[in-house]
């Protein structure tokens, strides 16, 4: 089981992460930024005060479709690189589906090559429906090694998560806990009394128990902390189905979602 912190629109957070992480560091070492999030510079110099080697930190970058196309991902590439003052990325995405079925192509076989330079250990995609991953398997191409995916038990993707499981993609979940907007419904109010845990920590231990790798958001540092404080209980299986019933399908997204985009 591994948990993730998401950088988007933080403005302290990812520091307050990496800091915490040198006490929770089995919890907090994979910082998901992105180019349109505008802060690779700022995790790359959190990063450098933390006190972790490099080697230490995952980090996870993005690009999104406006920057897709052979060249423009390759520069991209190298954009991302100088301002995080990094030799290399952990995982860069795809950010989004939604430049078409030739520029998605054409990012994704440029990342490829940036790979293979050695700029980038993994690459994978984010948002991607069926669809999409089914393009990259009749191009003949290796699949991504993850597909990042909104999820949590209201907006649960099935279909992809089954897809995903049965390539060996690994499935990463943003909002995990769908932004706080479902503090009080009564199966988390249910369940967090039972276990004597908040409300988000009981949506990232589902996330971990399905096998995802849940990044949940936070700028307070006490939240960083509450979030990565998951290991030491375990939902049953009558506490999973209560969270599973709960799914709306697409319906339940609340962040753009564009896993069907053509």
């Amino acid at each position: 089981m591994s948990l993730g912190f998401q950088a988007w629109l933080s403005v302290c957070g990812y520091y307050n992460a990496l800091r915490i992480a040198a006490h929770y560091a089995q919890c907090i070492r994979h910082i998901d930024s992105a180019q349109m999030y505008r802060n690779e510079n700022a995790v790359g110099q959190a990063v450098k005060e933390s006190g972790l080697k490099r080697e230490e930190i995952f980090i996870t970058t993005k690009c999104a479709s406006r920057s897709h196309g052979y060249e423009k991902t390759l520069a991209g590439v190298d954009e991302s690189l100088s301002k995080f003052g990094f030799e290399y990325i952990d995982l860069f995405l795809i950010h989004d589906p939604l430049s078409g079925p030739v520029k998605r192509m054409e990012a994704y076989k440029a990342l490829l090559e940036c790979r293979d330079k050695g700029k980038i250990k993994s690459i994978g995609v984010s948002n991607y429906g069926v669809k999409h991953l089914e393009e990259i398997k009749q191009a003949g191409l290796e699949a991504p090694t993850v597909n990042q995916i909104e999820l949590h038990p209201w907006c649960q993707q099935k279909e992809i998560v089954e897809y995903c499981e049965k390539n060996d993609i690994v499935v990463q979940a943003y909002c995990p806990i769908v932004r706080g907007e479902k503090w009080g419904h009564p199966a988390l109010v249910e369940l967090s009394k039972k276990h004597g845990r908040s409300e988000a920590q009981i949506l990232i231990r589902w996330s971990l128990q399905k096998g995802y790798v849940p990044l949940p958001k936070s700028t307070h540092e006490e939240r960083i902390v509450e979030n990565a404080e998951v290991f030491g209980f375990e939902l049953g299986s009558e506490d999973m189905g209560i969270l599973d019933a709960l799914d709306e399908g697409s319906q339940g997204a609340i962040s753009w979602n564009p896993v069907n985009a053509a």
